[in-house]
């Protein structure tokens, strides 16, 4: 099984740890980077913004991801430097750094040459227990508005070897944590070959960054995307969804987040049941999961409409599929549900609305909220959050097939939380489901009430082909 959860519960075995960081002269190559022309994404942006409202929590506000693999045999330094160093070079979104004007909460792009970076290790010595190698990760990776906002590292014992790479969300995504496991994988072995074989170049991000902004400049309220998304909004009462169960956040101070990973199926046949059912309702998977999140939203609160926000990925050409960076806009899913719907029912209908919601996935959420006209009856404040359901079929993901052989694991830092975001992820053979909710008292009853409810909807389906909430009812 893959490893998910918080860095915090990471358990790498203790060894030789050894880091590779940004040398001083590539980080004052770095500073003195010019202004680059391309912005931020939309979603950067924001992004940096609300780090800097938040950069005097005392914690780490900003997403700190990593990932982690195990590898046979012993470690080639030398190797792994030249791996490390060709690895930010040859993704694009590592070259840039961000600033920051307070006055006008302007975002500006800085671009380092890629023939300035250079990363070096530094051996730590022996670290045996994992609380020492988490910490050490934690404070070695700046924050966003630093350059070097990403560190890799190597935990060395006589039997192998674990790899980290430490990066902040500014510059991944969820799929971009299985290009960087196989990337720095196919990278290392070339490097040991001799650099005979080295990997097909990268999309550049900045490219595409370029690309949203100037397809996003000319819209208008009167687009037909934005169109849709203020209908949407207006349809919601002018705001953004929320959770259907009260979580005890949204104070004047931070909840810092928990997160909790539960088995959904401990099979594939169960899994391929879920999607046989959908494929013969006329959908996939991904509206399948928008569906039951619909049903149990009903179910909890009584609303008829429920609009679900899922996240999209973004690249859209072939070079972008192999490339690291942050590629995802959320897009809208809204899924209708009366009192005597099922889920056979609703998963068509469900995904009808995901396929219009794909055709909006150009357009982030934060330029439509720029195109709010004064007197709109929307109002929804900077630095909103939203509930997201996520569903990825992580077989079709490149290296899938190795992520269990390698020990692989994807975890994120303690943050702040005030909203649920659920991820569903079928493996070979089993499909989990990760919930990163507020750590309160109130957020982990709701949780484990709202877990117990959707794993019934998924049990069901996979069991009797359907779900019906009135008939679930009649049973509790």
């Amino acid at each position: 099984m893959i490893n998910f959860g918080l860095i915090d519960e990471w358990e790498p075995r203790g060894g030789t740890l050894t880091s590779w960081t940004a040398t001083p002269a590539s980080v004052a190559r770095a500073a003195s980077a010019p202004a680059h022309p391309v912005p931020a994404s939309h979603q950067q942006e924001e992004y940096l913004r609300a780090a800097a409202r938040n950069s005097s929590t005392g914690f780490r506000f900003s997403r700190l991801c990593l990932i982690s693999f195990d590898l046979d045999g012993t470690l080639d330094r030398e190797a792994m430097t030249a791996t490390v160093n060709e690895f930010i070079r040859r993704h694009d979104t590592f070259l840039s750094w961000f600033s920051h004007d307070a006055e006008d909460d302007s975002i500006v792009r800085h671009v380092i040459d890629p023939d300035g970076v250079e990363f070096a290790p530094t051996t730590h010595g022996h670290r045996e227990h994992a609380s020492e190698i988490r910490t050490h990760v934690q404070d070695e990776t700046p924050g966003p508005f630093h350059w070097d906002c990403f560190t890799f590292g190597t935990i060395e014992r006589e039997s192998g070897f674990t790899i980290y790479f430490a990066v902040d969300h500014l510059n991944s995504d969820g799929v971009s944590q299985a290009l960087a496991c196989v990337d720095l994988i196919a990278l290392y072995g070339n490097e040991l070959g001799g650099g005979s074989n080295p990997p097909a170049p990268a999309g550049s991000y900045i490219e595409y960054c370029r690309r949203e902004r100037e397809g996003t400049a000319v819209l208008t309220a009167e687009s037909p995307q934005i169109a849709r998304w203020l209908s949407l909004l207006a349809d919601n009462g002018g705001r953004l969804p929320t959770f259907p169960l009260d979580l005890g956040a949204g104070g004047a101070d931070y909840t810092r987040s928990a997160i909790t990973t539960v088995r959904v199926y401990d099979d594939d046949a169960s899994g391929q049941r879920l999607e046989d059912v959908c494929r013969a309702h006329g959908s996939g998977v991904a509206a399948g999961v928008m569906a039951a999140a619909a049903l149990v939203a009903h179910e909890f609160t009584g609303t008829e409409r429920y609009l679900g926000m899922t996240p999209k990925n973004t690249r859209s050409t072939a070079s972008e599929f192999t490339s690291v960076g942050w590629f995802t806009n959320l897009i809208p899913v809204v899924v209708d549900v009366h009192a005597d719907s099922t889920f056979t029912s609703i998963v068509g209908p469900a995904q009808e609305s995901f396929a219009a919601g794909k055709t909006m996935s150009e357009v982030s959420l934060h330029r439509v909220l720029q195109l709010i006209d004064d007197d709109s009856d929307i109002d929804i404040a900077p630095g909103w959050v939203v509930p997201m359901v996520s569903y990825i079929d992580v077989r079709k993901l490149p290296g899938a097939q190795m992520f269990d052989h390698i020990n692989g694991g994807v975890f994120g830092n303690r943050g702040s939380s005030e909203e649920v975001y659920l991820w569903v992820n079928r493996f070979p053979d089993y499909t989990v489901m990760t919930l990163l909710y507020p750590d309160s008292d109130q957020a982990r009853d709701s949780i484990k009430l709202y877990i117990d409810r959707l794993l019934g909807v998924f049990h069901s389906i996979a069991t009797t082909g359907d779900y019906s909430p009135a008939a679930a009812s009649t049973t509790r």
